[in-house]
């Protein structure tokens, strides 16, 4: 679960995927509507053991709950890093329960790397 001792300093989603894009995430992992997780042009099916959550960000709106997100910094396998965006509450981007059971599964290894 989350660290309330590590407060992120950058306060907006664009901010922190500015910076991850420049430290080469930029990529995203995506369930499709057959609830298959790909990575961005792959065609890799992923299972919940081949992903670990390395950080998670999470962004609340000052006056428009529709502003709720959350972004997801994974690592698979094979090395390859990347990024899960989702709306949370309910306008998730991803209707039914299919990709909370996913997230739910993959295992979580918190990373200094990302605390910017």
């Amino acid at each position: 679960m989350e660290n309330p001792e590590n407060i992120d300093r950058m306060t907006t989603l664009s901010q922190v995927m500015k910076t991850l894009s420049e430290r080469g995430i930029h990529r995203e992992f995506r369930m499709n509507d057959q609830c298959e997780m790909k990575f961005e042009n792959s065609e890799k099916i992923y299972q919940p053991s081949e992903l670990i959550i390395l950080k998670t960000y999470r962004f609340e709106g000052d006056s428009n709950p529709d502003d709720n997100a959350v972004l997801y910094v994974l690592k698979d396998t094979t090395g390859n890093l990347g990024m899960i965006i989702d709306s949370y509450g309910a306008d998730s981007n991803y209707p039914g329960e299919k990709f909370d059971e996913f997230l739910r599964d993959i295992p979580i290894q918190e990373s200094d790397e990302f605390n910017f």
